[in-house]
């Protein structure tokens, strides 16, 4: 498949969150190739050594825990549409905290507090950004793409439950937004990457690609990209409240 952007209409905007590594960089510059304007989002500031050139001004320092603070970069994202239109909205960033020495966290010993903030960040923070833009998202007939995660499909032996119960959430979200969302041109479909080349893999990852996957290889975050893109673009005009697998066989 080819990814030619030759007749893709100009000005075109993405918003997304987690920017800052793994996935979230390689679909900035995925989309950066492709001539999109790209509004990145994360807790970080933007870092210098970035090499994109644009993303000093098209960055969003926030905090996606913070329901407060989430509204205020709802704000800041549509003071920064000039044609009051959003054609992409890709919900990338999540956390998954561990235990000493980087423990799974089970249904057992995951502290109530720690369930809500997982949840604000990977759950609800994506339904904010699109019900907040949806005025915006319907004027440029954008798409959503929602990052869910193979660890929201069966027990990961990294992935914490808190993490992996917010994914199926988020895909079960998913299927709801594109009922909602799809009467008004706005497509939404989710992405459930598995074992990803990035620095947030957990010591053992060998074991589950060996095992486990028939490619007998990691996913690269570009990969992953790839797909974000076609569904961010007229090459997915008709996939609506799907999600899509990227995990080399892990699966079957």
């Amino acid at each position: 498949m080819s990814f030619s952007h030759s007749n893709q209409p100009p000005n075109r905007v993405l918003l997304l969150t987690g920017a800052s590594r793994g996935i979230g960089h390689a679909t900035v510059k995925r989309f950066g190739a492709a001539g999109w304007r790209v509004i990145t989002c994360s807790r970080q500031p933007f870092p210098e050594e970035c090499p994109w050139a644009m993303g000093p001004e098209d960055h969003i320092q926030v905090d996606l825990a913070d329901p407060d603070d989430t509204d205020k970069a709802i704000e800041e994202v549509r003071a920064r549409l000039p044609l009051g239109e959003l054609h992409a909205l890709v919900n990338n960033a999540a956390i998954s905290p561990k235990g000493p020495g980087g423990a799974r966290l089970g249904t057992m010993d995951s502290a109530l507090d720690m369930w809500r903030g997982v949840f604000q960040v990977n759950f609800f923070a994506p339904i904010m950004l699109a019900r907040g833009l949806v005025e915006e998202l319907k004027a440029g007939q954008g798409a959503v793409v929602n990052v869910t995660s193979i660890a929201g499909l069966r027990v990961h032996p990294f992935a914490g439950a808190a993490y992996a119960t917010s994914k199926a959430a988020l895909a079960a979200l998913t299927r709801e937004m594109a009922a909602d969302f799809g009467p008004l041109g706005v497509r939404v479909n989710s992405i459930a990457p598995g074992e990803i080349d990035t620095s947030i893999l957990s010591p053992g990852t060998e074991k589950i690609v060996e095992e486990q996957i028939p490619m007998k290889r990691l996913g690269t975050p570009d990969e992953v990209a790839k797909i974000v893109y076609m569904l961010c673009t007229e090459w997915s005009s008709y996939v609506n409240g799907a999600e899509i697998m990227i995990n080399g066989g892990q699966h079957v």
